[in-house]
């Protein structure tokens, strides 16, 4: 009966303090270094974004022209692979 009671207290209490961790906490107003040095950081974080999508582009075109090349040699193409006769079963001894 008693843990009841405290189990129950214990989530009331809960529910009445969920309001209070939910509120919203004041920001602070940034100063004029601040704000210059936030730019700065946000300059440099799009300037290597940009640098990155170009390094994955040259990436990606490299594959891209190593798979072409591959597909030129030796390799069926996909009408030639789906007439093409399936390999015989092996053998019984």
């Amino acid at each position: 009966m008693k843990t009841g009671k405290l189990l129950a207290a214990g989530m009331l209490a809960l529910a009445l303090s969920a309001g209070w961790a939910q509120a919203k906490i004041p920001v602070v107003p940034m100063d004029d270094a601040a704000k210059a040095k936030a730019e700065e950081a946000k300059a440099k974080a799009a300037d290597a974004a940009k640098k990155e999508a170009e390094m994955l582009a040259k990436a990606q075109d490299r594959v891209a022209e190593r798979y072409k090349k591959g597909q030129g040699k030796g390799a069926m193409s996909a009408s030639a692979a789906g007439t093409a006769k399936p390999p015989a079963p092996p053998a019984k001894k």
